[in-house]
C-alpha cells in the first residue's frame, strides 16, 4: 500500500466509519479504489466547514473539476485524495459524469439558501449519496452493477439520515436541509428551526422525512434482487439506516440532541447485511 492509498484508508476509517467497515466486505483488490472514492466524498463534504465563505469554497470545488478535467495534474499528484482518486479513476474507469455531479451538489453546501421543493433535494441526494453510491459499485461489480434507480433511492435514504443527524449542527449555522416544500405542508416556519426552537409543526415535519426516507428503503429493496453479489458492499453503508430511525419515533425524541446508533450496533447492522443482503434495506 502507497503513501496516498494509506492516508485514503485512515481518512475514511476516522470520519465515516460505517464506510470502512463495508469496505472490508470488497475484494481486497478493491478496496483502495473505495477508500479513494470515499475519501474523495469526504474532502467534498468539509467544503464549507473548511473554506468558510462561499467564494473560497467554490474555488475549492472548482479545483476538484479541473483535477478531474485533467487540468491540475502537478498538484493533484501532490494531493493524497487526488491522486489516489485519479488512480481509481483510471483503473475502474469510473464514470466522469458521477464525480462531476458529486462536486457540484456540493455548491449548495456553501449558501444558507434552503431546498425549495422536495425535487430540489432528492436531486442533491441523489447527486452526492446515490452518485457515490454508484462510483463504488462500479469498482467492485464493474459499469451497471447498481440500476440507476436503486442507487438513487438508496441515496436519498442515506442523505435523509444524514439531515437528522446533522440538523443541530445545520441549524446552528443558519442552514436548513428540510425542504421548505415539507416545511410549509404543516406549517413549520424556517426561523423557528433556525432560532433552535423545535415546534410541534417542525416535529410533524420531520416525522414526514422519516416517512419518505422508509419509503425510498422499501423501494430500494424491491430492487436490490437484481445486484450482482460482487456489488453489495457499495450497499452496505445503508443497512444501519432503517434501525436509526426507530428511537426517533419516541416521545423523549430532541431532534437538536440525536442520539445516533452506537458503533457497535452499526458494525453489527453492516456485517448482518453482508451475510444476508436482503437485510440491508430491511
Amino acid at each position: 500500500m502507497d503513501d496516498n492509498a494509506r492516508y485514503c484508508e485512515t481518512l475514511v476509517r476516522e470520519a465515516d466509519r460505517d464506510r470502512y467497515l463495508a469496505t472490508l466486505f470488497a475484494p481486497e483488490r478493491d478496496r483502495a479504489a473505495l477508500h479513494a472514492l470515499h475519501a474523495f466524498n469526504i474532502e467534498l463534504s468539509r467544503v464549507r466547514e473548511l473554506a468558510r465563505e462561499p467564494m473560497p469554497g467554490e474555488i475549492r470545488l472548482q479545483w476538484w473539476r479541473e483535477v478531474l478535467d485533467g487540468e491540475r495534474d502537478g498538484e493533484a499528484r501532490a494531493h493524497p485524495v487526488a491522486a489516489a482518486l485519479l488512480r481509481a479513476r483510471t483503473a475502474h474507469g469510473l464514470p466522469r459524469a458521477s464525480l462531476v455531479a458529486m462536486v457540484d451538489a456540493r455548491s449548495f453546501d456553501l449558501y444558507d439558501e434552503p431546498f425549495e421543493t422536495i425535487e430540489d433535494w432528492q436531486r442533491y441526494a441523489e447527486d452526492t449519496e446515490g452518485a457515490l453510491i454508484t462510483c463504488a459499485a462500479h469498482v467492485v461489480g464493474g459499469p451497471h452493477a447498481v440500476p440507476q434507480e436503486l442507487a438513487a433511492r438508496a441515496g436519498c435514504a442515506l442523505a435523509g439520515w444524514g439531515v437528522l443527524r446533522q440538523l443541530p449542527v445545520h441549524l446552528s449555522r443558519g442552514q436548513c436541509f428540510v425542504p421548505l416544500e415539507i416545511l410549509g405542508h404543516f406549517g413549520a416556519n424556517l426561523e423557528d428551526g433556525l432560532g433552535g426552537r423545535i415546534t410541534p409543526e417542525w416535529r410533524a415535519a420531520l416525522a414526514e422525512l422519516r416517512l419518505r426516507i422508509r419509503r425510498d428503503l422499501d423501494a430500494a429493496a424491491t430492487l436490490v434482487g437484481a445486484v450482482a453479489e460482487d456489488a453489495m458492499p457499495a450497499l452496505l453503508p445503508c443497512a444501519p439506516v432503517r434501525r436509526a430511525l426507530k428511537p426517533m419515533e419516541r416521545d423523549s425524541y430532541d431532534p437538536l440532541r440525536p442520539q445516533d446508533l452506537p458503533p457497535w450496533r452499526r458494525q453489527w447492522l453492516i456485517w448482518r447485511a453482508a451475510r444476508n443482503p436482503k437485510r440491508i434495506f430491511g
